[in-house]
């Protein structure tokens, strides 16, 4: 039996998104149906907060 994991969304607010790889931590630019990397077969995505991160650096920098 294969084994399964998904793709953790990171969204950036001034570059492109990038996914990466729950089993082995592999990063790409589009969701695939396996990694690349560790040939799991992907079900689905879960989505990172780190945009928001960036957002309070750029507000912090702004003095917002």
């Amino acid at each position: 039996m294969k084994k399964t994991a998904h793709w953790i969304c990171h969204t950036h607010v001034f570059r492109s998104d990038e996914y990466e790889c729950s089993n082995c931590g592999e990063t790409v630019a589009k969701p695939k149906k396996t990694c690349p990397n560790c040939g799991c077969t992907m079900r689905g995505s879960k989505g990172d907060l780190g945009w928001v991160d960036e957002m309070e650096a750029i507000d912090a920098f702004f003095e917002d």
